[in-house]
């Protein structure tokens, strides 16, 4: 480990080895430190030395310290994961809005510690009533360009979140609903310090929050973007809260919170949008059936379509099963190829057959069938890149021909695993989808953009798109909340932000852990190599094998992967990594 960490600081990935104190490097003009709660030092001392949080009952990870802290409060009070991850959720939405919140969605991964099940709730945004497959086309049935789409109205969908809290504290709640959310409103009243990272984004993205008052005074008071370590103070988000807290979600979808978010989102001036107070009345929760796959001596869960995240994770590593990784290691090139190559193939299944099994039949069991996914692996042998990739032909029960279609997601996002004292454990990615959603900002949070993950294009060569825009369909996700169990208990709980590379960081975490030997904060730190549609993208810190990868066929781009894992090992004791590219930590006890 001390090398891989050596690697980072010498080739300058922002990792918590350099800041003692801050867990993400400074960006923009506010470069001061992230506040870490004084419970919570130990931890971040554990993570800039690359070492694991270590804890006897109960763990959280989670991506911001207060979002942490709070969580903790309610673990050690006795709360189950789900208590927890309410109140976690509640501050992600405060501290880190740009990634998370009441305007979002979010699919969420349980086992249950008493019945040993495996449940997946959907949280998934809904597309308005009023929507059509050419809602992201101009007038010539031109697909837009993707910020045209994404700022104002058009590319927000009915938000999921709210009613996901609400729907799990009622299947696993223990503690009281109402003072689950007492630490977001403190600190949207008395105000927190605005972390480097929220800095940064705001003042790279400080034109397109300009574009609507009320997102332009919060963000950027005076005019000026907010600045790290100054304390920022949201009232209008407690309010909403304490509506929460006391009515529960009911208001959001059915009172005046949802009329204020239907005048929003129709009313953005340049680009309006189509949902409506009817959109939100009607929305629900979805329990889908958990996608679970073999990997080693591990069973793989994770959340099955409109996520594409359960299915891609558990075909890359089907791939994968014939191959001895573990002899290989993580410094071969060749290990990297069979990664690589496993991934294109998975995408290009993701690309033509992942949509919203609500509304097309979607092959689950035949792409994750064992025999298909054989056959798709020979295609690994030799020894360079492939030079093509095409989606295969799993088994289906129909005849069905679709097209490729034209999805542009963005990596944003955050991501929560816990582990609490009754044996519970949770997995939930969170999302409004690219950072600042739609930069519409409705009572103290952000409305989502999460329309933009359907495809562009509603046909290809003459042929339907799977992930096409449709009425009240739920857009294709990547997001890949994840449960490992080893005969029916859980022993690693993980996930990420990231747009479509959280497949590829997931399936590399878990590669790392089972194959490599890697603890959870090794697992996590391990520089990213993520191969998608054919260019790998490799991290600076991974530069020694880009050469090798090039002799082998692939274009190669070094850039910056700001992943966000957040794992949890449950063993003898739990250990937990988190993210040193990222503001979060690990904390247990």
């Amino acid at each position: 480990m001390r090398a891989i960490l050596a690697t980072l600081v010498c080739l300058g990935l922002p990792v918590a080895a350099q800041q003692a104190a801050d867990t993400v490097a400074p960006e923009g003009p506010g470069a001061g430190a992230l506040h870490i709660p004084k419970m919570l030092r130990a931890s971040a001392e554990a993570k800039a030395a690359g070492r694991p949080a270590v804890a006897g009952d109960w763990m959280i990870a989670a991506a911001h310290p207060r979002a942490v802290e709070a969580g903790a409060g309610v673990l050690r009070a006795g709360g189950t994961a789900t208590d927890a991850m309410v109140a976690a959720q509640a501050v992600l939405g405060l501290v880190e809005p740009q990634s998370s919140g009441l305007g979002g969605g979010a699919f969420l991964v349980w086992h249950d510690g008493d019945t040993g099940e495996i449940t997946t709730l959907d949280g998934r945004e809904t597309a308005p009533l009023a929507a059509t497959p050419t809602l992201f086309q101009d007038a010539n049935g031109k697909p837009l360009d993707f910020f045209e789409a994404v700022v104002g109205g058009r590319s927000v969908g009915v938000p999921g979140t709210p009613a996901l809290m609400a729907e799990a504290h009622e299947r696993w709640g223990r503690a009281d609903w109402s003072g689950l959310f007492d630490d977001a409103i403190r600190l949207a009243e008395e105000g927190f310090a605005v972390s480097p990272r929220l800095a940064g984004l705001v003042a790279r993205d400080a034109g397109r929050l300009a574009r609507f008052e009320s997102t332009r005074a919060y963000f950027l008071p005076g005019g000026a973007p907010l600045r790290a370590g100054e304390t920022l103070r949201n009232p209008a988000y407690a309010e909403t809260l304490r509506i929460l807290a006391q009515q529960g979600p009911e208001p959001f979808y059915t009172g005046d919170v949802a009329a204020d978010i239907a005048a929003s989102v129709q009313g953005a001036a340049g680009n309006p949008g189509r949902l409506s107070e009817t959109d939100l009345a009607i929305y629900a929760v979805r329990e889908r059936d958990p996608v679970c796959a073999p990997y080693r001596r591990y069973e793989v869960c994770g959340m099955g379509p409109p996520s594409s995240g359960g299915v891609t994770v558990g075909q890359i590593l089907g791939l994968l099963a014939p191959h001895d990784l573990a002899a290989l290691g993580p410094d071969s090139a060749e290990a990297w190829r069979l990664i690589g190559d496993a991934s294109r193939l998975a995408f290009a299944d993701r690309g033509r057959y992942l949509a919203d099994s609500d509304f097309v039949p979607v092959p689950v069991r035949g792409l994750l069938d064992p025999g298909y996914l054989r056959g798709r692996s020979r295609l690994l042998r030799g020894d360079d890149a492939l030079p093509e990739v095409a989606p295969g032909t799993p088994e289906f029960d129909h005849a069905l021909g679709w097209g490729d279609g034209e999805t542009l997601s963005q990596p944003s996002t955050s991501h929560i695993s816990i582990v609490d004292a009754h044996g519970n454990a949770l997995s939930m990615t969170t999302t409004i989808e690219n950072a600042f959603g739609s930069r519409l900002m409705v009572r103290g949070f952000l409305l989502n953009n999460e329309l933009t993950d359907f495809s562009f294009a509603s046909h290809q060569d003459g042929r339907a798109v799977a992930n096409a825009v449709a009425p009240g369909k739920r857009p294709r996700s990547s997001m890949a909340p994840t449960i490992l169990r080893r005969d029916r208990q859980p022993v690693l709980v993980l996930g990420s932000p990231g747009g479509s590379r959280i497949i590829g960081y997931v399936a590399k975490t878990i590669i790392a852990w089972a194959d490599w030997g890697m603890d959870v904060q090794e697992a996590v730190t391990l520089p990213h190599l993520v191969n998608r549609f054919g260019r790998y993208d490799i991290e600076p810190a991974a530069a020694r094998l880009a050469p090798a990868l090039e002799g082998m066929g692939y274009e190669v781009e070094a850039r910056a992967l700001t992943s966000g894992l957040h794992a949890v090992e449950i063993g003898e004791r739990l250990t937990g990594g988190a993210d040193p590219r990222r503001e979060g930590l690990a904390y247990g006890e």
